[in-house]
């Protein structure tokens, strides 16, 4: 009974999740991740609601929190192994070119770009994301509302048309 059930919703659980996860991560810390959320899965099928795609990007959500705070801790470590030991030479690390829509995503607090980004990205609905991010689907809306704000005011910021505006739309001589 489990196992058909697991089989049931894998495919739409590894295809979903790793779409989220590559907007989110690297490659290989995505692989991780997506391992982790299925053994959760596998392990948890029973507790697993109905409508399950929002319940697995919560538990996708917490392992990539956990991945990136393992991260941390890594480079903390090299870091002062680095102090104590310092490498004969470090090259810079190539600039990479932002557009403005990641730029202006990272200038948002953290919680309301993902927010943006599971609304946008992931296509879902207020009520599925506050599965997700296990707060009230009220809670969402309002934040959802207030973080496309913020986002259409950084867009603006560096003269990028937030949406379906047109240059100078809203504004007036």
């Amino acid at each position: 009974m489990n196992a058909a059930r697991f089989e049931a919703l894998a495919p739409d659980v590894i295809d979903a999740v790793r779409r989220y996860l590559a907007r989110r991560t690297d490659p290989a810390t995505a692989d991780d991740v997506l391992s982790e959320t299925l053994l959760i899965c596998w392990r948890r099928i029973g507790e697993i609601p109905d409508e399950h795609l929002p319940w697995a990007y919560g538990v996708a959500r917490n392992c990539l929190a956990n991945a990136e705070r393992a991260h941390r801790r890594r480079r903390r470590l090299a870091a002062r192994i680095a102090a104590l030991d310092p490498p004969t030479a470090v090259a810079d690390a190539p600039a990479v070119p932002d557009d403005d829509l990641d730029a202006a995503l990272s200038r948002l607090r953290t919680e309301d770009a993902e927010l943006l980004r599971l609304w946008a990205w992931e296509d879902l609905t207020p009520a599925q994301i506050a599965v997700v991010l296990s707060v009230s689907a009220n809670a969402v809306s309002i934040r959802l509302h207030r973080a496309k704000q913020k986002l259409r005011d950084e867009l603006r910021k560096t003269g990028t048309p937030a949406g379906h505006e047109q240059p100078g739309e809203g504004r007036r001589p």
